[in-house]
């Protein structure tokens, strides 16, 4: 029913209640009131939409009294509404008003007013409430600016990741143009400057944005990101970094401050930016950078509400800023111990071509080394401590100077790893002695680590694992070479069993990929590599680097060890073996097979004359103490190496002789003239063996 049908009371004259009714709604509404006719022009509105009920805004269209940002989406809705769609109810719309400066937000309800035929007849208009909402946005929006803060700031230890997600959080939702800048020493992982900060502190940008609907971002251009500058003097950014208060500073084309930064002047004069507050980033009393908002245009000025939320959301970035930089430093640190625990160069193996790629990363406790054995044989070993930062790096060093230790021993490879674990046992005993107040009583420690054994004379390669994966192998001919070594338990892990090792005989010219766990992440990454590696005539440094080229991002982002040997051959004309007999005259024998051996290889006098007397009590030792068979072995490489072979098993130990005993002085003899000196056994039974360094130019 219409108003015009409405019935009178007693007393009312006609359309007297109608009359009563607009008269009161008008004069007292809570919200603002508009009456449109059917063309969607103002006819009539109430004081309480500010500036609109004037006479001069009567006869103009909706659109155009309000001067919407959408004008064609907003008339479109009013005429379905005049359409008989039904009415529109609280429909956010934005605008501007001529006499009150800036953007505005309304509220906007339209009803369709019937004529007194009802909905069949003509449609007098449309009935608009319209609130203006625009702090009550601009509060939510700061919420929603604020919550975008906390939600992505913090979750990361990087710093330019973290500034990054700042300046997101906040363009375009609360600024239009959004820089930060960090103290450049900072960003190195030093402790930041107590305030105020020293004029001539270089910044560096760490991240900045803008809008879409700034369409030159000078500011950004005039300095890129990574790019340093100092504060201009009297300005807000340095009167910002002295006192450490924000600021809110309105840009005209008349701010005095602007003269002493003439590129600034510049740029913001481009980007039409009118607004700026500055905020300075710290923690603690101490400086970490700068936050430079902007705002452009169109868009609504800040104002000290503004502030107040940039001061909270600068406090979250820098302390999050400040928990990237404590791991970055941790990080450097961390990673400067593990390169000073890991082999510094390339080391020459007698049969055995080697090359590695160490990938910095987040993983700071995998290693790699290549170890020269007796024999020409080489270790080759890969290993990695689980975790990150400065203790999984010193783990680090402790498992690869044992194993160091232990390799020089002689030891078969399942051996050695028993003995490492432990190692790795006594160390997990001591952290857990640790009070409970230290932070490392109740970490986890856990660490993986394969060693192979190469044997140039057999061409074979015997490998034990504990926690990690097998080495993958490729022929000269480029296919793969079946490895199967039986995976024993981690180094730290309470599983006692023993290990067991894998024994395979390769080709001359194969290659051995030893890879940390994060290179075999992904299931297709056996495949991958061992394609990678089927290349004979590619070195094998471009053969690492063809493997990390193909690695997928987060595993270069993680860390990761890889160490390639190609397999050879010791030389015949630097070897020489003999079998000897088991006699008393076997030892002028040996003498003077080595004699003409080292003139031969034209080593000097001296050499020739302290080999002679080694091997001379080596065969000796064996003679009057081992089984037959007894083998005579010289290797001439970086150093002269003596072997003798005989079938005991029993090993000889090291004796210091009184004055008036007259044996025992054999094994002193050797370790005085010899650099180093051992035994090794196999089924077969023992090796003694000898290493002499070479004069300097070695033989001829």
């Amino acid at each position: 029913m219409s108003y015009a049908e409405t019935p009178a009371g007693p007393g009312t004259p006609p359309g007297g209640l109608d009359d009563a009714l607009l008269k009161v709604l008008f004069a007292q509404s809570a919200v603002g009131l508009l009456v449109l006719d059917p063309q969607l022009r103002l006819v009539r509105a109430n004081s309480l939409v500010e500036g609109v009920g004037t006479e001069e805004y009567i006869g103009l269209r909706f659109t155009e009294a309000f001067r919407l940002d959408d004008p064609d989406g907003s008339e479109q809705l009013l005429k379905r509404v005049l359409a008989g769609e039904g009415p529109v109810r609280d429909h956010l719309v934005r605008g501007r008003l001529r006499h009150i400066p800036g953007d505005r937000i309304f509220l906007v309800s339209a009803y369709r007013l019937d004529g007194p035929d009802g909905p069949d007849g003509p449609v007098l208009g449309l009935l608009s409430a319209v609130v203006d909402v625009t702090e009550r946005e601009r509060a939510r929006d700061r919420e929603t600016a604020l919550a975008a803060v906390r939600d992505a700031v913090g979750g990361s230890l990087d710093v330019a990741a973290t500034c990054r997600a700042f300046i997101d959080a906040l363009v375009p939702g609360f600024a239009d143009l959004a820089v930060i800048e960090v103290v450049d020493e900072v960003l190195r992982g030093a402790d930041p400057p107590v305030g105020p900060l020293p004029p001539d502190t270089p910044l560096r940008r760490a991240a900045s944005g803008r809008c879409e609907a700034v369409e030159r971002d000078e500011v950004i251009r005039g300095h890129p990101v990574g790019g340093t500058r100092r504060l201009p003097p009297r300005t807000p950014y340095a009167l910002a970094a002295a006192d450490l208060r924000p600021r809110l500073v309105p840009l005209t084309a008349e701010t005095p401050w602007l003269d002493a930064d003439p590129d600034g002047s510049r740029a913001l004069a481009e980007t039409g930016a009118h607004t700026l507050i500055v905020v300075p980033l710290t923690l603690r009393g101490a400086v970490l950078g700068l936050v430079s908002l902007y705002r452009c245009g169109a868009a609504e000025p800040f104002d000290e509400e503004d502030v107040s939320l940039a001061g909270t959301a600068a406090t979250r970035a820098a302390l999050a800023i400040d928990n990237a930089r404590r791991y970055e430093r941790e990080h450097v640190i961390a990673s400067t111990v593990q390169r000073r625990l890991l082999p510094q160069a390339e080391r020459h193996q007698a049969a055995v071509e080697t090359a590695h790629v160490l990938l910095p990363g987040r993983d700071s406790g995998c290693w790699f080394d290549t170890i020269a054995l007796s024999g020409a044989r080489t270790a080759l070993v890969v290993g990695g401590v689980a975790g990150e930062g400065l203790q999984s790096a010193i783990a680090m060093g402790q498992l690869r100077t044992v194993i160091q230790a232990l390799a020089g021993l002689d030891l078969e490879p399942e051996e050695v790893l028993a003995r490492l674990k432990e190692t790795a046992d006594r160390l997990a005993h001591e952290r857990a002695a640790l009070p409970p107040s230290d932070s490392l009583q109740g970490e986890e420690l856990r660490a993986g680590c394969v060693y192979g054994v190469y044997d140039p004379f057999t061409r074979t390669c015997t490998v034990a694992r504990a926690g990690h994966p097998a080495p993958l192998i490729v022929g000269p001919d480029g296919r793969a070479v079946p490895l199967d070594v039986p995976e024993g338990a981690g180094l730290f892990d309470t599983d006692g069993a023993l290990f067991a090792p894998a024994t395979v005989t390769l080709e001359e010219g194969s290659v051995l990929a030893f890879c940390s766990a994060e290179l075999l992440a992904d299931e297709r990454a056996e495949e991958r590599i061992t394609r990678t590696l089927a290349h004979p005539g590619r070195s094998l440094q471009q053969l690492g680097d063809d493997i990390v080229y193909a690695l997928p991002d987060d595993t270069r982002s993680a860390g990761a060890a890889l160490l390639l040997a190609r397999t050879g051959t010791v030389s015949e004309h630097r070897v020489a073996t003999w079998d000897l007999a088991q006699d008393r005259t076997t030892p002028a024998t040996a003498r003077l097979l080595v004699r003409d051996r080292l003139q031969g290889w034209g080593l000097d006098e001296d050499t020739v004359d302290s080999t002679e007397l080694i091997v001379s009590e080596l065969v000796t030792n064996a003679v009057r103490y081992g089984t037959p068979p007894l083998r005579l072995r010289l290797l001439l490489d970086t150093t002269l190496t003596c072997e003798v072979h005989d079938g005991s098993t029993a090993s000889p130990h090291l004796r210091h002789a009184r004055t008036v005993d007259e044996g025992g002085r054999g094994l002193f003899i050797v370790s005085s003239l010899a650099a180093h000196w051992g035994a090794r056994h196999g089924p077969d039974g023992k090796v003694l063996w000898t290493e002499q360094d070479l004069p300097a130019g070695g033989a001829d």
